[in-house]
């Protein structure tokens, strides 16, 4: 099949998104993004209208797929020199913040005693062991949570978007096991009830199921 490329095109920009979701993690964004340009031809060449779904739900873990392959073949993810510099001029702050103020130094100032954004100071903190609680310095003061910066929409609606295709992609049982435990918020029972199986058999069944779904996810 030859590649649609008016379809490639036109859908370049779930390239950039799903190529988003792996910045700063020791892979070039240029080099995402040439990953994901490879799935997303693939996804083009295979993809059959017959299947009942849009072609940006078919491409995404198709997109996804190459980008991870590109950190698998990787091996580990390597932390830049300037990362590796901050993280080790956080850590010194942080126990210099310690020593005074008896508890642990949020982010947002550490970003004002550095001067960095506390985005470089997340991603700073995330390159090596954590420094920082990210629940409770300890102290047992209830206000200490770190406030950690919330993710994009974009990458909430690549994540629907998978799962929405694993989910077209099992077995019809399956797919009805899961959409009437989590769409419609039935009972292991009730579920077993309509689909003439023992509670028992649904528990079993639903177990694997989230296993292998959370495997493709990741």
């Amino acid at each position: 099949m030859a590649i649609d490329k008016p379809l490639a095109e036109e859908n370049l920009g779930l390239v950039h998104l799903c190529a988003n979701k792996f910045r700063n993690r020791g892979i070039d964004y240029e080099e995402l993004y040439s990953a994901g340009c490879l799935g997303l031809l693939k996804a083009v060449n295979a993809f059959d209208t017959g299947r009942g779904v849009k072609f940006s739900t078919y491409a995404v873990p198709v997109i996804l797929g190459e980008i991870k392959r590109l950190f698998r073949e990787n091996g580990s993810v390597h932390v830049s020199r300037s990362l590796k510099d901050l993280s080790m001029k956080l850590q010194k702050i942080c126990s210099e913040f310690v020593q005074c103020h008896g508890r642990e130094p949020a982010i947002s100032e550490l970003a004002e005693i550095t001067g960095e954004s506390e985005s470089d100071i997340s991603e700073a903190l995330c390159s090596a062991q954590p420094l920082l609680s990210l629940t409770s310095s300890g102290s047992g003061d209830d206000n200490s949570e770190i406030d950690i910066p919330v993710e994009s929409p974009d990458e909430n609606i690549i994540d629907l978007l998978a799962l929405r295709q694993i989910l077209l992609d099992l077995p019809e049982n399956d797919r009805i096991l899961i959409e009437l435990r989590y769409f419609r918020n039935l009972t292991q029972s009730k579920t077993a009830e309509i689909m003439g199986l023992t509670q028992v058999q649904v528990s079993r069944r639903e177990k694997k199921l989230l296993a292998q779904m959370r495997k493709e996810l990741c």
